[in-house]
């Protein structure tokens, strides 16, 4: 029985640790694509020759040429220009200048992928997020269920290993979820959080509650704070969460940036919602009663997305 295939679209730090992941699960085949051909090659030989000591049988291919990339059943978008400051003046790019260089970047990227694996799943990376999975939507021709941001999965993540650290206790027993678009607007939900079924509200005082949302909505900023670019074990991480989901067809249910067609009162729009994952991509989108306040949060991190999504002239 022949392997899952994954494409993982640019071989940076996000790209490459994706492919660490796979790697480390034998979860499919790889192939690694990137314009600079020879460090792609590195990487996926590099990569490759681990395998023998972590005994997983794992074929790595590093490439520039996207016919590698044929029939692959997962395509994971990271190429990009991610957040960096410039080495002179110490700004960040305007926000409609990463927009546009970015979707000029995805656009060609993935219609050249969806030429060779018109079946496949894609689970967009690139940001600014909630953007770019409306690039690889309209450049791929694919149906909504089969484009994927990886988004709330992140999300999702930072702000339960916050609980584990502020409590001291496993982040295995945590529990919670976070919605809307990824970046400052997300919405946390406190009171559907929970550890080993235990409401964090019993468990935190309202301030550290609400210091956790705000880390947790400043969780990329605070990494390239630190470090000068953007994060990639966490992001590399999801973004496998939701590849296995898919490739296993666990119908695990991840947050993830998905088109809403009039779920949550949204149409024609990616947001970070409940979805439940499996081999058909997004399987459901799992809708719940939120409060006047949570709503009026998600309609803040809607108009949001709206607002960036604007900038693509779609």
């Amino acid at each position: 029985m022949a392997r899952n295939k994954v494409t993982v679209i640019g071989a940076g730090n996000v790209g490459a640790t994706i492919a660490h992941w796979i790697v480390s699960a034998e979860l499919a085949d790889v192939v690694l694509v990137d314009i600079a051909e020879n460090a792609t090659k590195g990487k996926a030989l590099d990569l490759f020759e681990a395998t023998p000591v972590v005994r997983k049988d794992v074929k790595l291919t590093g490439s520039n040429d996207y016919e590698t990339t044929r029939d692959s059943d997962v395509i994971v978008i990271t190429a990009g220009v991610p957040r960096k400051k410039d080495p002179v003046t110490g700004q960040f790019p305007s926000r409609d200048a990463l927009v546009r260089t970015n979707q000029e970047i995805v656009g060609a990227v993935t219609k050249k992928a969806a030429s060779f694996s018109p079946n496949a799943i894609i689970v967009v990376v690139a940001n600014p997020l909630d953007a770019m999975c409306h690039v690889a939507l309209h450049e791929s021709g694919f149906p909504s269920h089969r484009v994927i941001g990886m988004a709330g999965a992140l999300d999702t993540a930072r702000y339960k290993s916050f609980i584990a650290e502020a409590l001291n206790l496993s982040v295995k027993d945590v529990h919670g979820i976070v919605l809307g678009g990824h970046g400052d607007e997300m919405v946390p939900l406190p009171r559907l959080t929970s550890v080993a079924g235990i409401p964090l509200t019993e468990l935190l005082p309202e301030d550290k509650i609400n210091a956790i949302i705000e880390r947790t909505r400043k969780g990329g900023g605070e990494i390239v704070g630190l470090i000068g670019v953007s994060a990639w074990y966490a992001p590399a991480a999801a973004a496998f969460e939701m590849t296995e989901a898919i490739l296993k067809d666990q119908r695990r249910v991840i947050a993830s940036a998905v088109l809403l067609n009039g779920e949550y009162g949204y149409d024609g729009l990616y947001v970070g919602v409940p979805a439940v994952l499996g081999s058909n991509g997004v399987e459901k989108v799992i809708e719940f009663e939120l409060t006047e306040s949570e709503r009026a949060m998600l309609d803040k991190s809607a108009d949001a997305v709206r607002s960036v999504v604007g900038v693509l002239g779609y």
